[in-house]
């Protein structure tokens, strides 16, 4: 089913709201695809006769060998050399894409999808991801809609391009994330637990907290090819919050596969509400005077109570669509200085490009830290409203728009919350499921309406599919 961003407009059917993602060997995730999204993002790079490099990261994933052959193959068959770090984390991909100056960087990875996922996401040479526009033009070349590329001879002889390893990756953007932590403390003293989810982070976050003082507890930090996100880091944060309670840990860090989001623990064990996380951190860097235009900008999928905690101390809240993508958007077209997602991408503008977990977790350190206050007191500046997320898998994409069922069971809804409350339905732009969101004064009635919604949603798309309409 084509996708549409609501900002945009642009429609495009390999690309989701995170790049192009699938069950690794089946469509579009295939080398076949992998090669010439590889000769696309070569061919749109190579825009005069100097040397043109991509740069090439990965997570642990089993199939992320054959994508990471097939992409660089694509690469260099358009005369462009391949930089190739292995694995690292995707804000790693996005800084070193700019700091080594590559015209483009691209990321292997199915981000928080189970091993036998993959994916493919690009960035752009200044470490900011492609937007829609640029990636519709790749899925053009791809598709054969756009014929120009197929239509450009290749080079040959030593203008075809080259694959190097770059073998310092992991040191660099281990220095880089120990430079954005202020130089005036220290983490001596101090311990942490940090879940890798035996993803892309497993070498790179421990050490930067161990290079800063603290004592590390690692978890989730032994990849096989297949366990990663398996019963740990932030899609199950519950061992992390364990073990800061059994080990008496100052704070708790679960990543996530490719650690561009995190899900924090508090000295307690508790784990912390990803909204209370992003109202604690604007606040803080309000009274620095360090948030920009004392705007926060988020996802319409973010709790109200972010908004009233805000208010409290003068700030605002800027909502977009759902994507970390889209959150950086507004933040570079309005100036502001610090965004994110309920799910945990925290995005630092001043300091990053991209979601950063292990940056993010530095951030609120150095927020508890100067405070002197532990991570459990700076939480508690939100009270979030009743909310329930129910996800669905479905097995088509029909418009939400033009399902009746579904609109007349979401007014139903409303009317019943008397203008106090919302609902939300949204498909996922990375699974193949569906996300209804609900929010109101009443915790019981919220969860009973979120599951009301959900069943309509997935009975009305059940009574489209093919072999039900050919029962009636």
């Amino acid at each position: 089913m084509a996708k549409t961003s609501e900002n945009s407009k642009v429609v495009r059917s390999l690309f989701g709201t995170d790049g192009v993602r699938g069950t690794a060997n089946v469509h579009p995730m295939t080398t076949e695809v992998a090669m010439a999204l590889g000769s696309a993002i070569g061919y749109h790079v190579r825009n005069s006769r100097r040397r043109h490099r991509v740069l090439i990261g990965k997570d642990t994933r089993v199939s992320g060998y054959m994508i990471e052959q097939a992409l660089a193959a694509g690469v260099s068959s358009m005369g462009v050399d391949v930089m190739l770090c292995g694995p690292l984390p995707t804000p790693g991909i996005a800084f070193l894409t700019h700091s080594m100056r590559a015209d483009a960087g691209a990321v292997i990875s199915a981000s928080h999808n189970p091993y036998q996922d993959n994916g493919i996401k690009f960035f752009a040479h200044n470490g900011f991801k492609l937007p829609d526009q640029v990636e519709a033009r790749l899925e053009s070349y791809v598709l054969g809609t756009d014929p120009s590329l197929n239509k450009t001879s290749k080079p040959t002889a030593n203008r075809v391009g080259k694959a190097y390893r770059i073998d310092d990756a992991v040191g660099r953007y281990v220095v880089h994330l120990k430079n954005r932590f202020p130089a005036d403390l220290t983490l001596d003293g101090i311990t942490v637990v940090v879940d890798c989810a035996h993803g892309a982070a497993y070498k790179t976050a421990p050490a930067v907290f161990e290079e800063l003082g603290a004592k590390v507890i690692r978890l989730g930090d032994r990849p096989d090819g297949r366990n990663i996100n398996r019963g740990c880091g932030a899609l199950h944060p519950g061992s992390m919050a364990r073990t800061v309670r059994k080990k008496g840990a100052d704070i708790g860090i679960a990543l996530d596969g490719d650690a561009d989001r995190l899900v924090l623990a508090d000295e307690k064990g508790n784990i912390c509400h990803g909204d209370a996380v992003m109202a604690a951190i604007a606040r803080s860097l309000m009274d620095q005077r360090k948030l920009k235009k004392r705007t926060l900008v988020t996802t319409v999928m973010s709790n109200i109570g972010l908004e009233r905690s805000l208010a409290e101390v003068g700030g605002k809240v800027e909502r977009t669509q759902v994507g970390d993508r889209y959150v950086v958007e507004a933040m570079l077209k309005k100036g502001f200085s610090f965004g994110g997602e309920q799910s945990g991408h925290l995005v630092f503008l001043d300091h990053a490009t991209t979601g950063d977990g292990t940056l993010a977790a530095l951030m609120v350190l150095a927020m508890s830290l100067r405070a002197e206050r532990p991570l459990s007191e700076m939480m508690a500046c939100m009270e979030p409203c009743p909310q329930s997320l129910v996800n669905v898998k479905v097995a088509a994409k029909p418009p939400l728009e033009e399902l009746r069922d579904l609109r007349e069971a979401v007014k139903d809804v409303e009317a019943r919350f008397k203008g106090e409350g919302r609902v939300l339905v949204r498909y996922s732009g990375t699974e193949p499921k569906a996300r209804v969101l609900v929010e109101g004064p009443d915790a019981g009635l919220v969860d009973q309406t979120a599951r009301e919604i959900a069943d309509v949603l997935v009975q009305t798309i059940s009574s489209l599919s093919p072999a039900n309409k050919e029962a009636t």
